[in-house]
């Protein structure tokens, strides 16, 4: 059974030939949506989720982003990591040049210490701000994750992209802090540096996009 069956129920959701009813579907999502505001913070995450996934099911992207976006501060208000991470994927399957997710999201594999995936999104991130003209913004973030963040090969791409993006004064700082062994304030201890992660996190997916 089809996801739509299983939220409307067999045969009522859909047209003739199994085709899709948008009506019907807005009225659900208008449904989550209502419930998701009922909702402890804690609990608001699912249905807002949910409601993204149902207006991708009609092509209405925007309002799927603008769902995901709010599912996924509500995940990140519960300390709910993983489940923002998966949120904040879905939206880079369907729009790659989100610059303010990319930013989020990788604070969220800082912050489940996926290095593979941060080093794979922040790349992109940088790709992104290049492309819309943000790179002010973005070393602030950049020089941020830096200075928490001990990892030599995480440093080391921080610093490759702050030369890629014009700052070769905060580049060479990012090398020193290599070469200590991270930064002064570098966070070692694995659970308040995912704490301080999932709260950058947080802040950057609430601010105006880039």
């Amino acid at each position: 059974m089809s996801f739509i069956s299983k939220i409307f129920g067999a045969g009522s959701g859909s047209g003739s030939g199994g085709r899709k009813n948008p009506a019907e579907i807005r009225v659900r999502v208008a449904e989550l949506e209502a419930q998701a505001a009922r909702e402890r913070p804690g609990y608001q995450g699912m249905p807002l989720n949910r409601a993204g996934d149902l207006c991708l099911e009609i092509e209405d992207t925007e309002a799927a982003l603008g769902f995901y976006g709010r599912a996924i501060n509500a995940l990140l208000d519960d300390q709910q990591r993983e489940a923002a991470r998966g949120v904040a994927n879905k939206i880079i399957r369907i729009h790659p040049g989100a610059v303010r997710t990319l930013c989020t999201l990788t604070w969220l594999d800082l912050a489940s210490h996926h290095l593979a995936s941060a080093l794979l999104h922040l790349r992109d991130y940088v790709a992104g701000v290049e492309r819309v003209g943000t790179q002010d913004i973005a070393r602030d973030h950049i020089m941020e994750m830096a200075s928490v963040i001990p990892e030599a090969e995480f440093l080391d791409a921080v610093a490759d992209a702050l030369d890629r993006m014009g700052s070769p004064d905060e580049a060479a700082q990012v090398r020193e802090w290599v070469s200590e062994g991270g930064a002064p304030g570098a966070l070692r201890e694995a659970e308040e540096l995912a704490s301080y992660c999932v709260s950058a996190a947080a802040g950057s997916n609430r601010r105006p996009p880039e």
